[in-house]
């Protein structure tokens, strides 16, 4: 049974720092393209950052310079560093693990809410 568990979601100030991490059981992590998504209230779940297996990365736009994707294959598990979280950052945030075109699964998601 696949399960993506993110954790570290939360109420921060502007400004401030989260680091969302999501652990991974049931797939050959690995080998598995990971990423993170957003979804805002009344919007379409967008892309934030996605790290292929081999490690390369890839941003929204809005993101760059503050949020850092990684990964650590010995614990299956790839963390978002969130830095200078602004309220636009506010959002579900989901992990999803890729492994095209053969599997494709979401984590159940957590809450960020940047508000002071």
């Amino acid at each position: 049974q696949v399960q993506l568990v993110e954790s570290g979601g939360g109420l921060v100030q502007p400004g401030g720092s989260l680091r969302l991490s999501c652990a991974a059981s049931g797939i050959t992590f690995r080998i598995y393209a990971m990423g993170w998504y957003r979804q805002a209230p009344g919007k379409q779940r967008d892309m934030v950052a996605t790290i292929t297996s081999g490690g390369r990365t890839n941003y929204q736009d809005s993101v760059k310079g503050r949020f850092t994707i990684s990964r650590d294959n010995a614990k299956n598990t790839v963390y978002l560093q969130m830095n200078s979280l602004k309220p636009e950052d506010t959002a579900v945030y989901y992990c999803n693990a890729d492994y095209p075109p053969f599997a494709n699964y979401w984590g159940q998601g957590t809450q960020v809410t940047v508000s002071s």
